[in-house]
Order: structure tokens, then sequence, then C-alpha cells
């Protein structure tokens, strides 16, 4: 079977450090964080009291989401309409919430893949626990007290992709995934073989997550995972490649492309950003050295080469890596996968940079956040830093001169971006700048 060509055409973003394309690119340029301090998770006793939260305000969500549909959602379905809407904008597609969006034809060749690691908190601890702790100490006989009908559709693990097909009236499939960190890449890889194999012309792809405490809590609680020696430095708290890495950040967004394939693309006329030449997921299977928690080094390098023998794109042709990296002890052994799986020099080792300098650990948004900061940097010819890196981990030094400090306006010819998720999964996306 030929595969057909699959190419980004649209962008959608709501991040810690920029809501909208806009904001987020001019955010990447600067080196600026979204990284605050919370005296919520003060007062609730968390060891790290730092986290990344788009500076959203409910106005500005009423001007894209009708106001009776608004509280019908979830922190992570708003986060993911915002997105995919400005995603299709950004595409070329008229959409127009605010103006009877349910009048508008199905388009049934446009499908979505958008996932979340662990979405709803907000909705289970701010509406069923209470509503659940108050029956239990109702009288008996009295029944189960109302909540409502948006319960349900607010914490299923569907629920931010079947906004997205809702808002924007897609046909195709329409579908979550979840996959612990990896699962904003591993969506985009689904939304890559649906196009590729004919099932529809169009996908919006990505991943979400809100920012509850209760989504935080459980890392915490595992000390050392979360990073609190910056609890009065938060800017500094997430550190991918330096020597100060002690634990990531947490944060939340949403990332949304949209992939097309180049048929359609050409039919509509759409601009094209960038092309999608490869794609792969697998699994370590959690042995020899893979864990919950650790990758297999071996999948790492397996998932990595994979996507290149598919593509038949040398390693030297790679300009720019866009790692998983999340400031945590294992950082150096990824670097090291990277080493072993493209085989160069390391002279010519390409760029590397870490998204989540910058913008925290945003779990299921992760992959798809900085996915759109790849597409950005190949459409704009630009590199953005990775902050907090000055003093490079000790483990690392080999490649320090690969490591942007300040952005560099850089024509970038293929990008390589990976994600690994708990449990031992990974993914890795393989990107080519267009050439009309």
């Amino acid at each position: 079977m030929t595969r057909r060509r699959v190419v980004i055409t649209g962008l959608g973003v709501v991040s810690p450090n920029g809501v909208g394309l806009k904001a987020f690119r001019e955010s990447l340029k600067a080196g600026r964080s979204g990284i605050s301090w919370h005296e919520e998770l003060k007062k609730l006793n968390f060891a790290a009291q730092i986290g990344g939260v788009p500076p959203l305000e409910e106005e500005e969500v009423l001007k894209v989401i009708p106001e009776s549909d608004y509280h019908k959602l979830s922190e992570a379905m708003v986060y993911a309409v915002l997105a995919a809407v400005e995603c299709a904008r950004d595409s070329g597609v008229r959409v127009d919430l605010l103006k009877g969006y349910n009048q508008s034809p199905v388009q049934w060749d446009a499908g979505a893949f958008i996932g979340c690691g662990i979405g709803g908190m907000d909705t289970i601890f701010n509406e069923l626990g209470p509503t659940l702790s108050e029956a239990e100490q109702a009288e008996p006989g009295r029944g189960t007290l109302p909540m409502g009908t948006n319960i349900v559709p607010k914490v299923m693990g569907s629920s931010v992709s079947v906004a997205v097909g809702k808002f924007l009236g897609l046909g195709a499939q329409v579908s979550a995934n979840s996959s612990a960190c990896n699962t904003g890449t591993e969506a985009i890889f689904e939304g890559f073989k649906q196009i590729q194999l004919g099932y529809a012309e169009s996908m919006y792809v990505g991943g979400a997550e809100g920012t509850h405490y209760g989504i935080w809590a459980g890392f915490d609680a595992m000390r050392d995972v979360l990073c609190s020696r910056y609890n009065e430095a938060p800017e500094k708290g997430s550190q991918p490649l330096g020597a100060g890495a002690c634990g990531f950040v947490p944060s939340g967004g949403a990332g949304v492309l949209r992939l097309e394939s180049l048929d359609s693309a050409r039919k509509r006329g759409a601009r094209i950003l960038c092309e999608l030449v490869s794609a792969y997921c697998n699994s370590g299977g959690q042995r020899d050295g893979g864990s919950m928690t650790f990758p297999n080094q071996e999948g790492v390098i397996r998932c990595i080469r994979k996507v290149l023998q598919d593509s038949g794109v040398d390693p030297g042709r790679i300009t720019l890596i866009n790692g998983h990296l999340t400031s945590t002890t294992a950082d150096p052994r990824e670097v090291d996968s990277w080493i072993k799986a493209l085989g160069l020099p390391l002279d010519c080792f390409p760029a590397i940079q870490s998204t989540k300098s910058m913008i925290g650990h945003s779990l299921g948004a992760a992959g798809a956040l900085e996915s759109v900061a790849v597409v950005d940097q190949i459409a704009n010819g630009y590199v953005h830093p990775s902050i907090n890196s000055e003093n490079v981990h000790p483990q690392i030094q080999s490649i320090a001169a690969s490591i942007p400090r300040q952005m560099r306006q850089l024509e970038l010819d293929y990008v390589i971006k990976a994600s690994f998720g708990f449990g031992d999964v990974n993914g890795c996306l393989l990107f080519k700048r267009w050439e009309s």
C-alpha cells in the first residue's frame, strides 16, 4: 500500500508561558519561563510548591467558548477546545463557536486524537467528592444527592477528544489515548497513521492536561520526583540538562496540531508549516533496567532508530533534537540514548533542547506542546534556548556545545522529537522543513 504524505497545516496552544501561538512563540524566543510559586500548594503542605499554570482568565475563554457550554467542561477540556479552535483557524478553517457551531455540517473526512494523562481531577475533587461526602452524611433512605448530568462527560477518559469533536463537528475517528508522559506524542502517531492509510484527510492531534493539585499530589508524595529546592525561585526550578536538576516541575495546558494529507492541503490551498515524515511508538517491556519510572534504554534506542530507518533519513541530517528531558536523574541516560541511537561523532552532534525548561512537565500534554514548539521553530527558522542549563550536568559534558543557551536564527531541515513515559513507553516523531 502506498503511504500518503502527511503535512502540518495548523497549530494551537495553551501553555504556562503563553496562551495562543503568538504569545507562546515570543516566550520561546525570549527564553521566558511560565513557572510560578503557588500558595495553595504551600497550604496543602506540598514539598514542591511550584508549577506551570496557563495565564488564562474566564473572560478570555468566553470569547471563544459559549458560556452555556463552558460550565459543562473540565479544565483539561477547556484547554483542549481552545487549542483546537486556534489550530483550526490557523489552518484556514473558519470557526466561530459563538455563532451556533452545532448548525455547521459534519466534517466527515476530519477526526481527532486528543489524549490526557490524568483527567477530570478538578471535577472529582470539586463536584463528585463533596456530593458523595454529603450523601454519606444524609439520613438513610434519602437517596443519592443530585450531581447534575455533566459529571460523567467531564471525568471519562475520552472527555478531551469528544469535546473537540463536538465543537469542530468531526466525523472521522474521534478518540482519546492515555500513555503517561508519552500521551501527546502517541496521539500524533495515531493521527499520522489515520491519514497515511487513507481513513481521514485531516486529524486534530495532541494532548491536554489540567493543573488541579490532585493531579500533582501523587508525584509530590513520591519525593524527589518533583522539584522542591526552588520554591523561592520558581523560574529556576526546571533545569533539564543542567547540573541543578532535582526533579520535574508539574504543569498543564494543551497543544493541538492539524495533520493533513498533502493532497488535501494542496486541494484547499492551505499553508503548509512542515511535513511529518515518520512516527513510531514502542515499549521497553519494563525489562533490562526499564520500570514504571525508567525506560529500558534499548527500547528508547530502537524507537529512535525505527523512525530514522522508516524515513530513510541519515542521522547526520538531523538539525535539532527536541528531547523528553524532564530535569530529573533520567536526563543523562536519555542523552546517552540519543548518542547511541544516532551514532554520530560528538563534534557533529545536533543541537539538543528541552521545551520543559520553560513550561515544566505537562504530563499528557507534554509531547503535544513540545511538538507545537518544534513545528513553529521549523516554520519560522529559529531554535529556542534551553534555559537553566548554564551549568551543564557533569554526565553530559560531552555534548555541552550542542545545547542552545540563547535563541538562534537557523534554518532547520529535520527535527526529531521524542517522549518517554511512565510504564516504559516511548514515542518518536521526525519533522521536515517544507519546500514548496
